[in-house]
């Protein structure tokens, strides 16, 4: 499939490594094989669509980021808000305090309860749901199964984080949904990998 419609578009060899996470060389070398459809510029640079280098990522098994779908005119869906929910003040504060600091233009919202978190989500409608089980009042197995089964929530995906050894506890949220599970004590830099993979993921 060749770009047609977007022809504004283009990325260098040097662009598409950095999307695809090779070097520059590995890059010119799929083009140069034939993996990659390319052209050259007239001062002999490589170009490539989007549809295409999407086409290859995809056939290859190359997670494509959102820039490269939207510029193929995929509708995607991107979260801009998070909604922390533990009960520990000073660990969702902590938690809270990291993910501001990756992502600038995410907004992050705290609940401390069931309670809160279910009135939370009723109003800001999070994209992602950072989701302690262990909570008082209504408890996080309660409200995976809330989510999964109301649409008034708006269909956030769910990421668990839980202190509990039952080894049966992770197929049973994943039952409801969840996206991914964690265990605490939490590794902050694999929590904001899984906000990354999360927000490469989501589609309409």
């Amino acid at each position: 499939m060749t770009q047609t419609d977007n022809k504004t578009i283009l990325y260098s060899a040097l662009e598409v490594a950095k999307l695809c996470g090779v070097v520059n060389q590995t890059a010119i070398n799929w083009i140069k094989n034939n993996h990659l459809k390319a052209f050259n510029t007239p001062g002999g640079q490589f170009r490539v669509y989007p549809a295409d280098l999407m086409e290859f990522m995809r056939s290859r098994n190359i997670q494509v980021p959102v820039e490269v779908r939207i510029a193929c005119g995929e509708k995607v869906s991107v979260p801009d808000s998070i909604l922390i929910v533990d009960d520990d003040r000073g660990l969702n504060s902590v938690v809270a305090k990291y993910i501001k600091s990756k992502f600038s233009d995410l907004s992050v919202y705290q609940a401390f309860d069931g309670f809160e978190a279910g009135s939370l989500m009723t109003e800001k409608q999070p994209g992602i749901l950072i989701l302690d089980l262990d909570l008082p009042g209504i408890d996080g197995f309660d409200l995976c199964r809330r989510i999964n089964e109301s649409e008034r929530f708006g269909k956030p995906s769910i990421i668990v984080i839980t202190a509990l050894e039952n080894d049966e506890i992770e197929a049973k949220v994943k039952n409801l949904g969840v996206k991914s599970f964690m265990k605490k004590p939490l590794d902050l830099a694999k929590i904001v990998d899984t906000i990354k993979k999360v927000i490469e993921n989501e589609k309409d």
